[in-house]
């Protein structure tokens, strides 16, 4: 279950942003190998001078169409995690347009009793999931 938060530069139009959404869904489903409706998704769209973003010295050109994405999901195999940062470079720039230069992703990683996904019940837990 992994949950991904998406901060953008505001401007994107509601068919942009499921567009990129959806190539992110792909980009999960293909990596983490996670059912279809594990999809848990939030955007927050900043005033660009909001997003501070730079390149750590790798010479990396960011633009507006800048998408840092923060995927928080039980642990993951360094092999899954690497396949998704590719999957969703991939995507995203076949889908959106998005080049490499413009994503970062952060993945943190949190147990099973870390979620409940409503009614007040760690379902993980409880076995329901």
């Amino acid at each position: 279950m992994p949950l991904l938060i998406f901060d953008v530069i505001e401007g994107r139009n509601e068919a942009e942003l499921k567009t990129l959404l959806d190539a992110a869904h792909r980009a999960v489903l293909s990596a983490f190998k996670v059912p279809q409706r594990d999809r848990y998704q939030i955007v927050h769209e900043n005033k660009a001078h909001h997003m501070v973003i730079e390149d750590t010295g790798l010479d990396l050109i960011r633009t507006r169409n800048l998408v840092v994405v923060r995927v928080i999901t039980s642990p993951r195999p360094e092999e899954q995690k690497q396949q998704f940062y590719a999957e969703l470079s991939r995507e995203l720039q076949e889908s959106c347009g998005i080049e490499g230069s413009d994503l970062m992703v952060s993945i943190i990683t949190n147990g099973k009793g870390d979620w409940s996904f409503g009614n007040g019940v760690a379902q993980y837990l409880t076995g329901d999931l």
